[in-house]
């Protein structure tokens, strides 16, 4: 790391608080566990979006505004999809039946996986970005395959289920949660909890969404340091966003599709990025294509936020919306019903 502008003791002090800042937050959970009131969760939410804002107004005045922008639309893109990331986290805490006490412990240890998991991708991603410029062709066509499997597929969830339950077949799981606890005592035995089950299924959805984000960053920005920072700060305030929208979140029905989109464009810009940089021996003889157009960051910038604008006014004041959203909760019901049977 290291960029002009920025000192590598700036950008080591900056991870180091912002990891402290997120860790005090998940070991609150720990140390009371409790469901927030809205305010309490609104009052967090607003705390870390204003302080992503003002962080972004720092590296701005610190090197200059292609940074800022980078980093603005690094963080809106993560933070899109780790909403997205949320929406199905309360569809496996409904399946799974999941006492509303302990989701608090549920999100703390699905936010601690996202974040080692989307560690480790970054840095992988880094080092093969530094010595592979034509990777970029990969996570372009990587994004616009992702783009169009989220916005058609509709049982990931019941797959993903599925598998599950086979990795967890042979296991001694009880019919009952004892708190938060992962082994329990029945009639003299020792059994796995229900809560194994969540925890599995959390940690593979976090693997996918690792996989999906970080490509999707990369297309905005190269440099590790924002890439690091843009995660960190969607997922901050993500365990209270969770309690704070309730509801809102089933009528957030056009979300899917404007991250759809978003991926989608991204992935182009990948490619486009990739031929402008071309060094593979069979395309264009080895050397960049110069026709291929390079989408500034402010347009990137504008173009996932209108995105998110555009789908957020549509899935809440339009009649669309509505009847997608009652739509989404008739399907909803049948879930609910037998969430307690699929956690064994």
């Amino acid at each position: 790391m290291g960029h002009t502008g920025l000192t590598l003791q700036f950008e080591i002090i900056s991870l180091a608080v912002l990891c402290l800042i997120l860790l005090a937050d998940l070991l609150y959970v720990v140390k009371r566990p409790h469901v927030p009131s809205m305010k309490e969760a609104g009052l967090f939410v607003g705390f870390y979006i204003a302080l992503a804002i003002a962080f972004g107004a720092l590296l701005w005045w610190q090197a200059g505004p292609d940074i800022g922008q980078e980093f603005y639309a690094g963080w809106v893109t993560e933070y899109s999809l780790s909403i997205d990331n949320l929406f199905v986290f309360i569809i496996i805490m409904t399946r799974f039946a999941v006492p509303r006490k302990y989701q608090q412990e549920v999100l703390m240890f699905g936010i601690i996986i996202a974040l080692i998991l989307r560690a480790i991708f970054i840095l992988l991603g880094a080092a093969v970005i530094e010595h592979f410029s034509w990777v970029f062709y990969i996570f372009g066509a990587f994004l616009l395959w992702t783009a169009w499997h989220q916005l058609k597929d509709e049982d990931d969830e019941d797959e993903e289920s599925g598998l599950v339950k086979k990795l967890t077949a042979k296991l001694p799981v009880s019919k009952d949660y004892d708190g938060a606890k992962l082994r329990t005592v029945v009639d003299g035995k020792k059994l796995f909890t229900p809560m194994v089950m969540v925890f599995i299924t959390i940690g593979m959805t976090d693997l996918l969404f690792a996989v999906d984000s970080i490509p999707a960053i990369f297309g905005l920005t190269q440099y590790a340091f924002i890439v690091f920072t843009a995660n960190i700060f969607a997922l901050m305030g993500l365990r209270q966003l969770y309690f704070l929208l309730g509801g809102l979140m089933n009528r957030l029905v056009f979300l899917k599709h404007a991250l759809s989109f978003i991926l989608a464009f991204i992935g182009v810009k990948l490619v486009f990025h990739a031929m402008h940089e071309n060094e593979l021996p069979f395309i264009n003889g080895g050397h960049g294509i110069e026709w291929a157009p390079v989408i500034p960051t402010n347009i990137s910038l504008l173009v996932i936020l209108g995105t998110i604008v555009v789908a957020t006014i549509l899935s809440l004041w339009t009649p669309w919306g509505r009847r997608a959203a009652e739509k989404a909760a008739t399907h909803a019901i049948e879930p609910e019903k037998n969430g307690a049977n699929d956690g064994h």
